[in-house]
């Protein structure tokens, strides 16, 4: 038997072109990355928070240093157009920056024990501490940007963090845990392990995680949570979305549709999980807004996702672009009328626009990750509101209007997430909790509440303190 360590292609998903190859790691491998983290933990945990500060500082500023060419690595390994993949790594540098300024206010309680009768002398305080080496298991849509959340947040709170790379476009992660380790990083805290999806199973079902956080899909996370149950890990989950746009008969109609052509069909080639999936518009706009979509939806250019101008590259893989075509098939054949795209070329999608869809269509009710536009018609916003709660998913939604009572109604009524109101669901701003109930996970992740999520709470009691 051979002994050369297993590896697995990189591709440009549009060009086919081999780009790089990764170690599939083996379980011998995650042993001893378990055991390296262990020891990376206790490095980090003993860092005081201005150095885990300095830390992310001097990561953002080497990755803000190379994000030209990180940008471009990403977009060919991703497909997403290199303009988008640009603002994405500045993302990630904001992240990391973000979550400096959080490692320095990780504060405790004084928790005043004159509350209970007897108690009055005593003192009780409370700190944060680190929770343990944190599994980020990380998807492909979004990479450097997801992977920030995470890595960040788990280095700003003292901890050693386990990163699993998508397996499809690993490249620019590898390459940004070259510039962590240049940081000063100690031996073990930030670690990349590729390989298939063998990798996230073992680092969530092996006790040497304190915590597993996944974003992907909301299959992934049950079989992610069912395997951190035996080692009762803690589980932060962000999954999958099927947000709705409501169109009010007030709305401006052309930025409702400017909203999906940006939002959906365009931003991370409809590969979202907050992107614009369902689109319901009232009876008296409903014409004027398909028109809009459609006048939108016609310029964009889909080609090289490394070309001036491309506005969508393709997919992740021709599988995938592959499930967008039988998902519009799915459509049509439950009664939806495609007026515009839907056609498939190897991993490229052309935008899809579609029609008087049935709102119980079952293909309606699923995640469709890729440029869709499914548009159906309400009479009353009330029923908007049902339609768009009946979703087993819950990230966010939309609301156009310019009655601001409707809209802070409807709002209210949404059970999801986050609701932006005359603007796009694919939406996300770093300092802002983004997730949401029901299968999409219940976690919530941003800088405010990340890094409080990877420590833990102890309490300190001084008896006879005050006495």
């Amino acid at each position: 038997m051979s002994s050369r360590t297993a590896t697995l292609p990189v591709r440009n998903p549009g060009t086919g072109e081999l780009l790089g190859e990764i170690e599939d790691f083996t379980d011998a491998r995650i042993t001893a990355a378990l055991a390296a983290a262990a020891a990376g933990h206790r490095a980090m945990a003993a860092l005081p928070a201005w150095e885990r500060s300095q830390l992310l500082l001097r990561t953002a500023d080497l990755i803000e240093a190379e994000q030209e060419s990180l940008a471009r690595l990403l977009a060919a390994e991703n497909g997403k157009p290199l303009f988008q993949t640009t603002e994405e790594v500045k993302a990630a540098v904001r992240i990391f920056r973000g979550f400096a300024g959080e490692a320095t206010r990780l504060f405790g309680r004084q928790i005043p024990l004159g509350a209970v009768p007897g108690l009055e002398r005593h003192l009780a305080v409370t700190v944060r501490e680190p929770l343990g080496p944190v599994a980020a298991l990380v998807p492909f849509n979004y990479p450097v940007e997801l992977y920030a959340h995470k890595a960040a947040a788990a280095l700003a709170a003292g901890n050693a963090v386990l990163v699993h790379p998508p397996v499809r476009c690993p490249l620019a992660l590898l390459r940004i845990g070259e510039l962590v380790e240049r940081a000063g990083a100690p031996d073990g805290a930030h670690q990349l392990l590729t390989g298939g999806v063998h990798v996230s199973q073992e680092l969530a079902g092996r006790p040497g995680a304190a915590a597993v956080s996944l974003t992907g899909s909301t299959g992934a996370g049950r079989e992610i949570a069912r395997r951190a149950a035996d080692t009762l890990k803690k589980v932060h989950l962000e999954l999958g979305g099927n947000d709705a746009l409501i169109v009010c008969d007030d709305a401006d109609v052309a930025a409702a549709a400017e909203a999906v052509v940006l939002g959906r069909l365009a931003r991370g080639n409809g590969q979202i999980c907050c992107a614009v999936k369902r689109i319901y518009v009232q009876d008296g706009v409903h014409d004027a807004f398909v028109d809009a979509l459609l006048a939108g939806a016609a310029k964009l250019t889909v080609g090289d996702q490394l070309a001036d101008g491309t506005d969508v590259g393709p997919l992740i893989s021709e599988d995938a672009a592959g499930r967008v075509e039988a998902a519009v098939a799915a459509l049509v054949s439950d009664g939806a009328r495609k007026v515009a795209g839907g056609a498939r070329d190897g991993a490229f999608s052309t935008p899809a626009v579609l029609v008087d869809v049935p709102q119980d269509s079952p293909a309606l009710a699923e995640e469709i990750f890729g440029p869709v536009a499914p548009v159906a018609r309400f009479t009353d916003p009330l029923d908007a509101v049902r339609m768009a709660n009946e979703s087993p998913y819950g990230l966010q939604a939309a609301v156009f209007t310019r009655d601001i009572k409707r809209a802070f109604s409807l709002a209210n009524r949404l059970d999801v997430g986050g609701v932006v109101i005359n603007g796009s669901t694919a939406l996300r701003a770093e300092n802002l909790p983004f997730g949401g109930p029901k299968d999409t996970g219940g976690s919530a992740e941003g800088l405010h509440d990340t890094a409080l999520e990877f420590t833990r709470q102890k309490t300190i009691v001084v008896m006879e303190a005050l006495g």
